[in-house]
């Protein structure tokens, strides 16, 4: 589904109404100029995902979806459970 820039840029800055919930923010990769983040919300009982970049000091005055067109595909996602196998030090 295709969402307006503004709308997203919002999100990036959880500054948004009352009828979208986001569920997570995660940063998933960096680069020398920019910090990488996926989002997920939640809006009508659907579940989208997002990426947008910010840049890595204030010297890279990247904003979130700056660069982007002024709708921007999400797509639709679902949570899923899953359980993993992590290593702790044995005691």
């Amino acid at each position: 589904m295709k969402f307006k820039k503004e709308f997203l840029q919002e999100l990036a800055w959880e500054d948004h109404d009352d009828n979208v919930e986001i569920i997570s923010t995660e940063l998933v990769d960096t680069t020398r100029w920019c910090i990488v983040y996926s989002q997920i919300f939640k809006i009508d009982g659907k579940f989208y995902e997002t990426s947008y970049r910010t840049g890595a000091t204030e010297s890279q005055d990247e904003r979130p979806y700056e660069y982007e067109a002024d709708e921007i595909e999400c797509p639709e996602v679902v949570p899923v459970e899953k359980t993993i196998i992590v290593y702790e030090p044995k005691k």
